[in-house]
């Protein structure tokens, strides 16, 4: 039985009371941090307390401008003391998406990534929208709460972001909360986030990616090797994808023991979320949506097939699976 966003919304209140503390718990990108931002908000006097605690490093530009222009109050959750709170919600994301989820017992599942048959007290997954902001927007307008500048700019951003300005994946729900966030933003704090200054530390990996991409029938590759940090693969993946003649892009790197492959297409190619998967799911996690996708291998499951402190073996090794399990594209 499909629930309408009030029942929804009660069902999602019934699972607090006033002396809970409760953790948010995102892997932290636009979306993720707006629907974070959106969760607060709905529990505010609601519960005790709410904290918001991100699994990664935030060092993207954007994601650093976001979180000080918007006043998002977010910890990483090695620093958080887990024993005080006793609530946990995810949003953006699903246990199986990255192995640090698995210390937590969420209460509240909501995203808009590919249901991966989790089970929680309550969750609410819809693969076909385009940003789990949209959805929190949703809990929102029914709720009747209008959102403060700050946080109607975030959800507004996310939205943008995750639907790359509706060039992927999104509904008529999507178009409509974007209307509506549009009238309480503030535009020119939008503007801000979106254009936030690259850090120059991190030109260096593009002219290390300048210098060693691959370009094979409109399929750019490059290793970087070892990153400070993943969300660089993000970034030079999404500068690959700006050149005309580029189709795919396909950026890995090394981070904190892990092998990091970040997959960008037009749209118009295979499904990069099932090529990801198909070729690095039996590895680790692996998965998205049909233009981005992302696998993250613990190097240790590498052992015997290839030596990651080799640059040049692990970049033969990663586009021979691509091509082996799924498929030449």
């Amino acid at each position: 039985m499909k629930r309408s966003t009030p029942d929804k919304l009660r069902r999602l209140y019934d699972r607090f009371a006033s002396d809970d503390h409760v953790l948010i718990v995102i892997n932290a990108d636009p979306d993720a941090i707006a629907s974070a931002m959106a969760v607060k908000r709905l529990l505010w006097r609601k519960v005790a307390g709410v904290s918001i605690g991100s699994i990664n490093v935030i060092k993207r530009p954007d994601n650093l401008a976001m979180i000080r222009l918007l006043g998002a109050n977010i910890a990483h959750v090695a620093n958080l003391d887990r024993s005080r709170h006793g609530r946990f919600v995810m949003v953006d994301s699903q246990p199986c998406h990255n192995d640090v989820f698995s210390q937590f017992a969420f209460d509240v599942i909501i995203d808009h990534h590919p249901d991966s048959g989790v089970s929680a007290p309550f969750r609410d997954i819809r693969p076909k929208y385009g940003a789990t902001a949209t959805i929190m927007t949703e809990y929102l307008r029914a709720a009747k709460i209008k959102p403060s500048a700050k946080l109607a700019t975030g959800l507004f951003h996310g939205i943008k972001s995750d639907t790359n300005n509706f060039a992927r994946q999104a509904m008529i729900e999507d178009v409509r909360a974007f209307q509506f966030l549009f009238r309480h933003a503030n535009i020119h704090l939008a503007r801000r986030i979106e254009q936030a200054e690259l850090r120059l530390d991190f030109l260096k990996y593009y002219k290390l990616a300048l210098a060693n991409m691959r370009m094979r029938r409109g399929r750019m590759f490059v290793h970087l090797g070892s990153v400070a940090n993943p969300d660089i693969c993000v970034l030079i993946a999404d500068f690959f994808m700006r050149v005309i003649s580029v189709n795919w892009s396909i950026v890995s790197g090394i981070y904190n023991d892990k092998l990091i492959v970040v997959f960008r297409n037009d749209g118009l190619r295979k499904d990069a979320g099932k090529v990801a998967s198909q070729s690095f799911g039996h590895l680790g996690s692996a998965g998205g949506h049909k233009s981005m996708s992302r696998a993250e291998l613990a190097l240790e499951k590498l052992t015997g097939l290839v030596d990651p402190d080799d640059d040049r073996l692990i970049s033969r090794w990663i586009l021979q699976s691509i091509e082996q399990k799924a498929g030449k594209k």
